[in-house]
This record gives structure tokens, C-alpha cells and sequence, in this order.
């Protein structure tokens, strides 16, 4: 049984009100969904929390899910907007969001950054990783879920316009206005 009808069986057992099949899925998604937080809220404990006020959503509108999509592509939804949700909400209370360089740091970065392992590598490596980290945090929403969602958690176009509930040109051209913002950003430093 593959991944995806191993999870439509679940599904169907948990709509009939078997909570160990909601749990199972829980458990199978759980790592996945709080490291998708994480790239959105950076405090851990608060990211926790938007990941399990996410999986509450997801059980309260199980019942809505008609299976058009695969489970995880229908949860990944419930997530990015819970995040999103979490980050206006915070907005609101805080008049500031800053990045520090600790938080930069878990950034993935390319390959030949990895490779400058000097201190001036590294210190060019970390001022890259927080100039990203910036410019994405001050990207327009869309914008901001959809690079996260390409380019750090390696979903398709096809998986993000589900996600996004939007066609797969306009992920497209999020994705490159995006990357356009990110690279006018690092050309100063690369060259």
C-alpha cells in the first residue's frame, strides 16, 4: 500500500471518529509540519504551538477534506496559513521583527558556501544566510510561502498551487519575483 492510500485509509478511519487513525497521522507528519513552522516562526516554543493549534484545525475540518488532494498537501494548507495567521497576529503585538545571526544560521545554504572554510568564507557565508533570512521575512506573504515551499521544502509547483489555492503560472511568477528580490539583495555581496 503506498503513502498516499496508506493515508486515505487512515483518513476515511479517523472521519469515522477513530481518533488512533488521526494520531497515526499525527505521528507520521508531526516532524515535518513543525520544521515547516519553524521556517515562518522562529521562536520554538511559539512554533510548537502554531504546529499543534495546525493539527487541531486539521481535525476539526477533517471532515471537509473530500481527498481531491493528497492528505499531507491538504495539511501542508491548514499549516502555512496557521503560520501566517500566527505571524499577523504577532505583528500586531510587536511593533519590530529582527533576525539575528543565530537564527540566519539554520538557513540552508549552497554548497560552495559550505565549502569556504575560512573566516572570511564564513563570515561572507553568514552575511549571505541573514540577507536571505531578511529578505524573505520582508517579502509579501504570497511571495514568502512560496519560495519557503519550493526552495526549502521541496515541494512541486503542482504541490504549492494546491497548497496556495492558486493556479501553477501564478506560483510561477511568485517564485521568480521572489528569487528576483533575493538575488538583488546577494549581488552586492557575490561581486
Amino acid at each position: 500500500m503506498g503513502a498516499d492510500n496508506h493515508d486515505r485509509e487512515l483518513v476515511k478511519r479517523a472521519q469515522k471518529g477513530d481518533k488512533a487513525a488521526f494520531d497515526a497521522l499525527v505521528t507520521k507528519y508531526q516532524y515535518k509540519v513543525i520544521n515547516l513552522v519553524g521556517r515562518f516562526v522562529k521562536d520554538e516554543d511559539e512554533a510548537q504551538d502554531v504546529a499543534q493549534e495546525a493539527f487541531i484545525k486539521a481535525y476539526r475540518g477533517l471532515a471537509n477534506f473530500r481527498g481531491d488532494s493528497a492528505f499531507y498537501t491538504w495539511l501542508y494548507q491548514i499549516v502555512v496559513n496557521s503560520a501566517k495567521n500566527h505571524i499577523v497576529s504577532k505583528r500586531r503585538k510587536t511593533p519590530a521583527y529582527t533576525v539575528d545571526i543565530e537564527d540566519a544560521e539554520h538557513m540552508e545554504s549552497a554548497t560552495w558556501m559550505k565549502e569556504q572554510d575560512t573566516p572570511e568564507g564564513n563570515l561572507l557565508t553568514r552575511e549571505i544566510e541573514n540577507t536571505v533570512w531578511q529578505v524573505i521575512q520582508g517579502l509579501h506573504d504570497d511571495l514568502r510561502t512560496a519560495i519557503t515551499l519550493r526552495e526549502i521544502e521541496g515541494m512541486s509547483y503542482d504541490e504549492i498551487a494546491s497548497v496556495m489555492q492558486c493556479p501553477v503560472g501564478t506560483v510561477r511568477s511568485r517564485i521568480f519575483r521572489a528569487r528576483a528580490a533575493i538575488d538583488k539583495y546577494l549581488k552586492p555581496l557575490l561581486y
